[in-house]
């Protein structure tokens, strides 16, 4: 069973599927010294040595030289031991040689299941770590069932399962069994039942990522992207940037004639997407995030971050927003407390 062509395909092993040879070696070893255990019902200490130069497999047994033996699969005296070796002393460890002749039958069976085994583990770990490094990106995917409200796909790069629970899903969005979408990596978790991808299509960095694959500017870096809040299926608010004053951040991530947002309003099943124009000065900032609605003044308290925001009568109810989904996503992005007012509140103010 052991020769030449073993070891080589071990080595063929290691090539094309990417797998140590020194670790399948050693889980073999492992797998041979209990199939021997088994096989024989031998209760001593043992070890099984796969000899690459020598084409060879060894069963070695260990036991303890003492003065007393009280546990004989374990220990030898001391005498026993000085027949086997006359320089052997209490304490040192004699080593056996006990390979059975037959061994090879077992041996052949054994690294065939090892072998098997050890494939199966490395392609879950390549996997496991492929998935690791592209956590935070955009994936395409296969819907394979939906089980409870639960979506469980099937990412098309490794055929590795993604579940995509209810909050991590666009509500309203249909999702049906072999429709093709495209979900963001959120992480790689561990659960009784082994490991699994957990996507999203919800959360504030799949709108993020998809605006780095749209806009060629944000790749180069030219555009950097300083915020994204999200309430999905409704409202996104992108604060983009440019340190090259020739450079227009939300013209070039809108793109000519809205066609890049377009697209990725498109993916989002309508959802509406507000592209803003980052500054330092908190004033002009949080008046630009509050658009579409046009606003008149800002009064900021700098001690508590909260800001006074007023805007023509007639577009309250837009800068506010439906049950206060404009400006709680203003708020967010800001990071400052906002209060929006009508301009007839002025007169009063000043009365």
């Amino acid at each position: 069973m052991v020769n030449k062509e073993f070891f080589a395909a071990l080595d063929a092993l290691e090539k094309e599927k990417r797998i140590s040879k020194d670790l399948l070696i050693e889980s073999l070893e492992a797998g041979l010294a209990s199939a021997f255990k088994k096989e024989w019902g031998e209760a001593r200490a043992i070890t099984v040595k796969l000899n690459e130069e020598k084409q060879s497999i060894k069963v070695y047994a260990y036991r303890t030289v003492v003065e007393e033996v009280e546990d004989y699969e374990t220990q030898i005296d001391l005498e026993e031991a000085r027949e086997i070796k006359p320089s052997y002393k209490i304490g040192d460890v004699v080593i056996e040689d006990i390979t059975p002749k037959d061994f090879s039958r077992i041996a052949a069976q054994t690294a065939k299941q090892v072998v098997l085994q050890r494939l199966n583990d490395a392609r879950k770990e390549m996997i496991l770590s492929e998935m690791n490094d592209h956590q935070g990106e955009i994936m395409p995917a296969i819907i394979r069932r939906v089980e409870q409200g639960t979506v469980y796909v099937e990412i098309t790069a490794n055929q590795m399962e993604g579940v995509m629970m209810l909050q991590d899903q666009i509500p309203g969005e249909k999702y049906q069994v072999n429709d093709t979408i495209k979900v963001f990596l959120k992480k790689v978790r561990t659960t009784s039942h082994g490991s699994q991808v957990v996507v999203s299509r919800s959360s504030a960095g799949f709108v993020r990522r998809l605006f780095e694959n749209e806009v060629p500017e944000i790749k180069a870096g030219l555009i950097q992207i300083k915020s994204v809040v999200r309430e999905a299926g409704f409202r996104t608010k992108i604060a983009v940037f440019s340190e090259d004053p020739n450079v227009d951040a939300t013209g070039a991530c809108i793109g000519n004639k809205g066609v890049r947002v377009n697209e990725i309003v498109a993916e989002l099943n309508g959802e509406k997407i507000d592209v803003i124009q980052w500054c330092a000065d908190p004033l002009e900032y949080i008046a630009k995030s509050l658009s579409p609605a046009q606003v008149l003044m800002v009064r900021c308290v700098e001690d508590n971050k909260s800001a006074t925001v007023i805007v023509p009568d007639e577009k309250l109810s837009l800068a506010i927003g439906k049950n206060g989904q404009n400006a709680r996503l203003a708020a967010k992005l800001t990071g400052w407390k906002i209060d929006v007012k009508p301009q007839s509140s002025l007169g009063v103010v000043e009365e």
